[in-house]
């Protein structure tokens, strides 16, 4: 009976790594400095009308047609907050992409309480939590904008708030903080990462791809002194699809569907450059995890890896470690829906697979994370050792969650 995948009820409490937490409408009107104050990020209401055009999402303002919507300003930035930012609990056939104000929303988004008692609900034991509208997924927020000494301080007040507020009190050891870097200036991330570990908080959202946002490649060295300082506090680094604020596509006039379907390609691109950037091999201790990447695509990439360094290819390799044996147990991958990649969990590496239930977005599975994780490991005839494996203990190894109190 090892062998058999045990009954839905039988799983043990799941620790997903790719949730999302709206942040509180005044929160740094309340925190920031009364000099920076008019100058922060605020939140106005509106008539917003949502649309989808040319592949892309965009909006209208002052739309009469639109709806009431909570609308995040900060320097020339302007983001809506869409319904879809947290459809959980309404059925996928009645989610539409429509203007919303919070209140709109399920109140796990963003109250603290609520999304506890969603948890449960799911039987979810812990969840790292990345942002989800205004500072984006690695902070691009605050990289975007002019004022530097502003945005810093902004980084730092979310990061204060997702780690004492949101992940404290009832929330320790349940909400996993995630510290935001100012990706502007490795020196300073560097500086943050160690200011937040000391406060409790050991993962930071990264970009899968920082040339794209314009900063320092993963080829120029610039981000060793960030990468020495996740080493010496045991910060593992996490990267969600888009934080390099880009998608995949083939063209400008190709559907959203085209993107949804190609965007594990992001993490294989990422994943490329930590190997042949040299990082993991100069950073040993370090490990990295992709949010909402799937992993069947790990095993090819892999091997074509191999096959380029093993000849020296391309100016790489020839000689030393193969980029799978470089890869092997410190590069994390998460799944949701993931058939191939669990059919494939050996040659993907069975240690290295996460899961997620990514609370409140539409592809979500709130709340019936458990059952959608059962009809895929009984799909597969993974047994309970490995059930456990994917759905908490390789979180808890991953992100070191024993410093939380969070056990096997």
């Amino acid at each position: 009976m090892a062998d058999v995948t045990p009954a839905e009820d039988e799983l043990p409490l799941i620790i997903s790594v790719d949730d999302h937490v709206m942040e509180p409408k005044d929160l740094w009107q309340q925190q920031l400095p009364a000099s920076m104050r008019d100058r922060g990020p605020r939140v106005v209401q509106e008539m917003i009308r949502l649309k989808f055009e040319g592949g892309h999402y965009g909006f209208e303002r002052n739309d009469p047609d639109g709806q009431l919507c909570d609308v995040w300003l900060f320097e020339d930035s302007v983001t809506p907050t869409g319904f879809l930012h947290g459809p959980a609990g309404v059925p996928r056939e009645e989610q539409r992409n429509v203007a919303a104000v919070y209140e709109d929303l399920r109140p796990g988004t963003y109250d603290q309480t609520a999304r506890l008692a969603d948890m449960d609900l799911n039987h979810v034991e812990a969840a790292i939590n990345y942002p989800n509208i205004f500072p984006r997924f690695c902070g691009q927020g605050f990289l975007e904008r002019d004022d530097k000494e502003l945005a810093l301080e902004c980084l730092k007040i979310y990061n204060d708030w997702i780690i004492d507020d949101w992940g404290g009190g009832a929330g320790r050891g349940r909400l996993i903080p995630l510290t935001l870097v100012p990706m502007w200036d490795p020196a300073l991330a560097a500086d943050e990462v160690r200011r937040c570990a000391a406060k409790g908080s050991h993962a930071i959202a990264f970009s899968e791809s920082p040339a794209k946002l314009g900063c320092a490649t993963m080829y120029s060295g610039d981000w060793d002194v960030l990468w020495t300082v996740c080493e010496e506090t045991d910060t593992t680094v996490s990267m969600h699809i888009g934080s390099s604020s880009s998608m995949p596509t083939t063209s400008d006039d190709a559907p959203l569907a085209t993107s949804m379907s190609l965007y594990a390609q992001n993490a294989e691109g990422s994943m490329v450059d930590w190997v042949f950037s040299g990082t993991l091999q100069r950073f040993p201790s370090i490990k990295i995890a992709y949010a909402e990447s799937q992993v069947g695509w790990m095993p090819f990439q892999m091997e074509r890896m191999d096959s380029v360094f093993r000849e020296g290819r391309g100016g790489v390799g020839g000689s030393g470690p193969l980029p799978s044996e470089i890869v092997r147990g410190r590069v994390f991958g998460c799944i949701f829906d993931d058939l191939v990649g669990l059919k494939q969990r050996h040659e993907v590496g069975l240690e290295q697979i996460l899961f997620e239930t990514d609370y409140p977005h539409s592809d979500g599975t709130f709340p019936h994370s458990r059952k959608v994780a059962h009809s895929m490991f009984a799909a597969v005839g993974m047994n309970a050792e490995e059930c456990t494996k994917v759905m908490r203990t390789n979180a808890i190894r991953a992100y070191g969650l024993e410093r939380f109190g969070i056990t096997e």
